[in-house]
């Protein structure tokens, strides 16, 4: 065998070694988080939203965030799904500062989610759930102290639709609607899942364990900075990000410049601002932007604290 050829086959084989550590220490919940969020998706996802907007008839006040957050981070449906729904709440009355709660905590967190994010140990979990929420409400609240009276978000483009979105989960066999659903989330987290786990193993076999502490480790803000800006390009999806989370944290990444990326990831991702550019408008899309990289920045320093 010559000597490249040998060499390409030895970094296979460290490649392979490391996807398979990694693989074994993660499927477990990436299986679980599946089952979970396809059964609150095909059976309890109109619950919760019906919960949501019967809020609209209490007199709960500002603290009615409180709910909406909780009821975004339980709602399994991505941007693109939440926001005509929203559109709905809307047209049947719902406050604007409680809308913002329950989109901005549903853009950074579901219940899938959760479950993949325990990969990374109770700590990063519940600085993920805790921030997610935190997250929420202070956009909730943001709204209620400088747009009450007028309109935040603007969802003209559903005008003359009623209801919420068509559903694909409609089989009538219940079993055979959990398993189909099942098997959409595979095919949509699937790809994401692994090419996140070959990056790790990229990351563990060429890319030194002191840069990582450098960039990422520590309580500066510099790390949380660099953290909070590498979640805008590197977020595709949130599954395939716990891989990399996993081994940055493993290699020296502090908790905050953790939550710095987890924050800007899912809020920065391109799909979710495609869909919040449509009911945003320009000049509140840049206020969107701004509020999420300024928190993200806050809650890493906060919590390296």
């Amino acid at each position: 065998m010559t000597e490249p050829a040998a060499v390409l086959k030895r970094e296979f084989v460290y490649i392979l070694y490391y996807f398979e550590i990694q693989f074994r220490q993660i499927w477990l919940y990436w299986i679980l988080g599946i089952l979970i969020g396809s059964f609150i998706s095909c059976f309890a996802k109109n619950r919760i939203h019906g919960i949501f907007a019967g809020m609209r008839d209490r007199k709960l006040g500002l603290f009615g965030i409180i709910p909406a957050c909780l009821l975004g981070i339980a709602s399994p449906l991505c941007m693109y799904g939440t926001i005509p729904i929203a559109a709905s709440f809307r047209r049947q009355g719902m406050r604007e500062d409680w809308l913002a709660a329950f989109m901005m905590a549903s853009v950074l967190l579901n219940p899938q989610l959760i479950i993949y994010s325990a990969a990374l140990g109770t700590g990063a979990l519940a600085v993920r759930v805790v921030s997610s929420f935190a997250c929420g409400a202070a956009a909730g609240l943001l709204v209620f102290l400088f747009f009450r009276g007028r309109e935040f978000f603007d969802f003209s483009v559903f005008e003359g639709k009623t209801g919420e979105p068509g559903s694909r989960d409609t089989h009538p066999n219940l079993l055979v609607r959990y398993l189909l659903n099942v098997w959409r989330n595979v095919k949509a987290t699937g790809p994401y899942f692994f090419l996140g786990i070959l990056l790790s193993a990229l990351f563990q076999r060429y890319v030194p364990q002191e840069l990582m502490t450098r960039a990422f480790g520590g309580n500066k803000a510099w790390g949380v900075l660099m953290a909070a800006t590498v979640g805008v390009p590197l977020y595709a999806c949130g599954g395939g990000t716990i891989p990399l989370l996993q081994e940055w944290l493993a290699q020296g990444m502090s908790l905050g410049s953790a939550a710095a990326f987890m924050i800007t990831g899912p809020a920065t991702k391109i799909t979710n601002l495609g869909a919040l550019k449509i009911v945003l408008g320009f000049r509140r899309f840049l206020l969107y932007l701004a509020f999420v990289m300024l928190f993200s920045l806050l809650s890493g320093l906060l919590i390296n604290l």
